[in-house]
Formats: C-alpha cells, structure tokens, sequence
C-alpha cells in the first residue's frame, strides 16, 4: 500500500486549505508532493471506481499529529464529495472531542495532552460518494496509567477534574470526598 510520512509542525500551514484540496482532487498518486490529501484522493477514487470499502490508517507517536491527520482527511472527502458545506462532517464527528479528551488524555513527557486512545473512525458514503454520515469507535489504550505513572507525567486529566470539582454541591453524591488522590 501507500506510505506517507508526515511531520507534526504543531501549527497551522497553508498547505491544509481549500486550494489544496482542490489541488489533490482528481489527481493521480505520484503526480503532486506527497501529502494527506494524495492519500485520501486515493483512497476516494478506489472505493468510487472499485465500490469497495477503503482504510487509511494513522499512526504514530504521541503529538505526531494523528487526529489532525484524521480531521485533514475527513475535511478532505466532504469537500470533494461535496458535503462539507451541508454537514461540516469534520466538526461532528469529533464533537464528543473535549469529553473523550477529559477521559481518555493524560500529560506525558512529550505531549501535555496526549490520547491514550485508540480511535477508529468509519465514514459512510451514499451512491454518489458523498458523506451521509460517520461512527467514531474509541478504545483505551493504557489502562494501567490508572494506578502508575511514570516521572514527570500524569493520570487522566478527568481524575484531576473531578478532584478539583469534589466540593460542589452537584458532585456530593459522587462520594469523592472519600478519596485522597495526589497528582505526581
């Protein structure tokens, strides 16, 4: 299959927007830079010209940048199957985001916020290719981070939310009083 390397530059570049997509769109792999959206453009024309399903998968370290490589490819199929306007599909199907994140991120020595899930994320498509709707599938990855963490780093941020909110009235029958819970 197709590889493509990419470099987390932890900010925004021009090299993500509008333009480019049309840029990569019906475009032949190998003919432009290599770049995310020559990746979904392949994986678009195969499933419209093959009518199978396709799978890009993301990989990498932690802050490599694999959610934001996952929304670019998302943007990048509502736009060319022209439902990006209609369904901002990018924005909802990472809407449960910032709770996954309370859950499921903690601090590591390379990234303050870190997933520590796995996530898979299944785009459905009509007859004409475009977007009709998406089912986003999380997994944890490190569950041991629950009772150990190494030097320098933390448990889920929700453990720290919660302790910190463990005084407010809506959270007395939670019972976390209870509970002594020391950040490292």
């Amino acid at each position: 299959g197709i590889v493509l390397v990419a470099i987390n530059p932890y900010e925004q570049l021009p090299i993500y927007e509008q333009d480019v997509i049309y840029a990569y769109s019906g475009q032949n792999m190998g003919d432009m830079d290599p770049h995310i959206f020559a990746v979904a453009e392949e994986a678009y024309k195969q499933m419209a010209r093959d009518e199978k399903n396709q799978s890009i998968i993301v990989s990498g370290e932690s802050g490599a940048g694999k959610t934001v490589s996952a929304k670019y490819a998302m943007r990048f199929f509502a736009t060319v199957g022209g439902s990006a306007s209609d369904t901002n599909i990018e924005a909802k199907v990472l809407a449960s985001s910032p709770i996954m994140e309370a859950i499921g991120n903690a601090k590591t020595t390379r990234n303050d916020n870190s997933s520590r899930f796995g996530k898979y994320i299944q785009i459905g498509f009509d007859k004409r290719y475009h977007i009709i709707g998406a089912n986003m599938r999380t997994y944890l990855l490190e569950k041991s981070r629950v009772v150990f963490q190494a030097e320098d780093e933390r448990n889920y941020h929700i453990f720290y939310q919660l302790c910190a909110s463990a005084s407010l009235p809506e959270f007395k029958d939670l019972g976390l009083s209870k509970y002594f819970y020391l950040p490292v």
